[in-house]
């Protein structure tokens, strides 16, 4: 059995780690000012951040072609893999993961797994990983979605947005009315609830505010994990304040692994410029070898 791993381009994977593990990644298609780009190959994040703050209207996302995302799997069959594992964004927040279900049925040469990662981000990107090195190590795709299950069980995040527009436009915010009164007096804190929905779950009065209760949150959240944590802190075009954040993190979490990473256009579409995250689970790369 050959194996082939796919995702979308919201796992922001790099260019290094996309050819270390053989990785085969969709790029999602960003529309602004009636515009089409495929985030990652025909606009970049600063390009992107720079277009939106000038837009006439809100960006928007769409599902990449079918026809194009068949021609990937057709080739992935043509160069002998007999199966492909597609990981992709949550199915709450795109309907690619649904398409991809409705299409596995249709492909005459090939096994098409679609797996729903429930979340997005460098945490979708790990889940790739973990599979990619699983399937390496001649795992079948039974036993890679069992681990990816796991792993995905121990995902959390919390997210400071300071502008709700695009979410509230965007469809994507599950409990908007709950939060749009007041919004120059508050930060709400966002997550992924149990139902994979993005839900703002607290408010608080300010920004310093909102990023000590993020910091309460994760600390209370892997105080009592039997697992190593990776943690993720994740920008929207806001490097220097995202190494900020990371390096007040650090020395107060030292068996925590950190990174910096970023919200990417697709995800930015929808959390808005500037917006910042935390994002942990259990460290793939210290417990898939």
């Amino acid at each position: 059995m050959r194996i082939a791993i796919v995702t979308d381009s919201t796992a922001y994977l790099t260019a290094a780690e996309v050819a270390q593990y053989h990785i085969s990644v969709i790029p999602i298609p960003v529309i602004l000012d009636g515009h089409v780009y495929d985030e990652g190959r025909t606009i970049d994040s600063p390009t992107f951040y720079e277009k939106m703050r000038t837009s006439q209207s809100f960006p928007s996302t769409s599902q990449p072609p079918l026809g194009e995302v068949t021609r990937l799997y057709e080739n992935l069959a043509n160069e002998g893999y007999d199966t492909i594992l597609s990981i992709h964004l949550a199915s709450t927040i795109s309907g690619f993961y649904n398409t991809l279900v409705g299409l596995a049925p249709t492909l005459k040469n090939v096994r098409l797994v679609p797996y729903d990662s429930h979340i997005t981000v460098k945490l979708m990107g790990y889940l790739v990983i973990a599979a990619a090195r699983l399937a390496a190590a001649g795992k079948t795709v039974d036993e890679i979605i069992s681990a990816l299950d796991k792993l995905r069980a121990t995902m959390d995040e919390v997210f400071i947005v300071n502008d709700l527009q695009n979410l509230v436009r965007g469809g994507r915010l599950s409990n908007a009315s709950a939060v749009i009164g007041g919004l120059l007096k508050i930060k709400p804190l966002l997550t992924f609830n149990d139902e994979d929905k993005i839900v703002a779950f607290e408010k608080v009065r300010s920004i310093k505010k909102a990023y000590h209760r993020a910091e309460e949150l994760f600390s209370e959240r892997i105080a009592n994990v039997d697992y190593p944590v990776r943690c993720l802190v994740i920008h929207a075009n806001d490097p220097e304040e995202g190494q900020r954040w990371l390096a007040d993190l650090a020395p107060r979490f030292p068996n925590v692994a950190f990174e910096l990473n970023e919200f990417g256009p697709v995800v930015g579409t929808h959390l808005g410029e500037k917006a910042i995250a935390i994002a942990w689970m259990a460290d793939v790369l210290k417990l898939i070898n």
